[in-house]
């Protein structure tokens, strides 16, 4: 049996991945990925080097976690292609440690036969905290048709899908205080922050307000440094 492909007509805004639930990590773990990834850092695989610098024992390197993030992408998104993929880390994991990795389609999109998905990704340790926040932009085949015609050399399918988003970023656990807007704020809340910068200056001065609006604006745009190339 082939493996399932993935197709956009498929997807929704709002879909949610199947979380992908990660062994408990261990030492033997950590050396492993050491060995793999040519990173031989002390303090993820020195026990007693770790504690001289302060830790309370090894710890895993988020580059561990950020490819088990990678994993739920790739497993999910099968016959796509990863267009970017991008991680903070916010809460280091420890040895006992059980990460689970989940994700939510934030934003779905196409134009000129070319079908992009947006995914919103975060991984949480076995007591619900954020350990890492990231996301993901995948280009995908609109229909089992569109690809066989693209495969074969023909044109692909043209539809055009306007832009469609989550009204509302993707929740995560209250006791990450302020570390929730690892992957930026969103254009709405920086257009609120601009109007509530300017609004107290509209209060002092009515004659220079109108003024001063179209600068401010300019300067804090924030489309101007999301400009998608």
């Amino acid at each position: 049996m082939p493996a399932r492909k993935l197709y956009f007509e498929s997807i929704r805004v709002g879909d949610e991945l199947p979380a992908l639930a990660k062994a408990p990590v261990d030492r033997v773990q950590l050396s492993r990925y050491a060995g793999a990834s040519g990173d031989y850092n002390p303090v993820h695989v020195d026990e007693i080097y770790a504690k001289s610098v302060g830790m309370p024992s090894v710890y895993a390197p988020g580059m561990l976690v950020m490819g088990m993030l990678g994993q739920l992408i790739s497993d999910w998104a099968r016959g796509g292609q990863m267009r970017r993929y991008n991680v903070r880390f916010n809460k280091m994991v420890w040895p006992g440690d059980t990460v689970v990795c989940k994700g939510r389609v934030s934003n779905r999109h196409g134009t000129g036969g070319r079908y992009y998905v947006e995914i919103d990704l975060w991984a949480e340790n076995q007591r619900g905290e954020l350990v890492m926040k990231g996301g993901a932009h995948i280009q995908l085949f609109y229909s089992l048709e569109d690809e066989n015609r693209q495969r074969s050399g023909q044109s692909p399918i043209v539809i055009e899908v306007p832009r469609e988003s989550l009204a509302a970023p993707v929740p995560t656990p209250s006791t990450t205080g302020g570390v929730s807007e690892a992957s930026g704020a969103s254009e709405d809340e920086e257009e609120d922050d601009e109007d509530s910068d300017e609004r107290p200056a509209g209060a002092s001065s009515k004659k220079t307000a109108p003024r001063e609006k179209p600068a401010a604006k300019t300067a804090t745009l924030p489309s101007a440094k999301k400009v998608k190339k």
